[in-house]
């Protein structure tokens, strides 16, 4: 049988991925390093630990690429200048990919928003991912590509996920600007918006938002694969996507064109 690995397009390059012992960044991860690609995941919680660390070893031994683990609470501000420290002892004075893909989902009406669940998903989903540009920026290899995950959700309006939405829209707005900021050596800043995509983040939705999104789903009303998303931001990864930035990209099958 022919070998179905992807073209190693990202050889020699370093990508950090934030939020990938599981799910999405799981895949993102794994398929970054199947290109090729050295790369750092980090994870918070201990329980993510034997994940990230089993992610580790599935990426030496299957892909023969390089990568390690780091823990970290992203809330706390000085977890981006760990990350790319460790990043810069494993693999050397560079970085050519951020992904920010670490994120967490809200439960609450509007009128049950409090100050300390504000923070914490705000703090997660978008002042992370700030924080970790501004630590790479003086690492990063030129032309660097910088992907933010953000969601169909950025975009309409779900009961009981505002701050979650909100975050999200905010996600756009920074990769938009920093797009214009970046953009004159070359770096590309993009977003992914992924629909509803087998994960445990999406089991912790309720089904009376998640249903409904699948029957509006033009590819076959199901959820995406994880794979199907990681595909996507390989791409933005590579160099095939130099013409590309500043894109807020639906990934959903379909649902909700915009």
């Amino acid at each position: 049988m022919a070998s179905t690995s992807p073209p190693r397009t990202l050889e020699g390059k370093v990508a950090i991925v934030t939020g990938s012992s599981r799910g999405i960044g799981e895949a993102i991860a794994y398929d970054l390093a199947s290109r090729g690609a050295k790369v750092t995941i980090t994870y918070s919680s201990d329980r993510s630990k034997k994940g990230a660390d089993a992610l580790v070893n599935r990426i030496k031994s299957e892909v023969n690429s390089s990568a390690i683990d780091v823990q970290c609470d992203l809330k706390d501000s000085e977890a981006p200048k760990k990350i790319v420290e460790a990043s810069l002892t494993a693999f050397g004075p560079h970085i050519d990919i951020l992904v920010n893909n670490a994120a967490i989902v809200s439960d609450k009406y509007t009128q049950d928003i409090t100050a300390e669940h504000f923070d914490e998903v705000f703090y997660t989903n978008v002042r992370a991912p700030l924080f970790m540009l501004q630590a790479v920026l003086p690492h990063l290899r030129r032309p660097g590509r910088i992907i933010n995950l953000s969601s169909v959700g950025g975009r309409q309006g779900y009961p009981g996920v505002g701050t979650y939405a909100a975050s999200k829209a905010a996600m756009e707005g920074f990769t938009r600007v920093w797009a214009a900021e970046l953009g004159k050596d070359g770096t590309t800043v993009n977003a992914v918006n992924p629909g509803p995509v087998e994960s445990e983040m999406l089991d912790q939705v309720a089904p009376s938002i998640v249903e409904p999104q699948l029957k509006a789903t033009l590819v076959e009303q199901r959820a995406g694969r994880p794979e199907e998303i990681a595909e996507i931001i390989a791409f933005l990864a590579s160099p095939a996507s130099s013409w590309v930035s500043g894109q807020c990209i639906s990934a959903s099958g379909g649902y909700h064109q915009y």
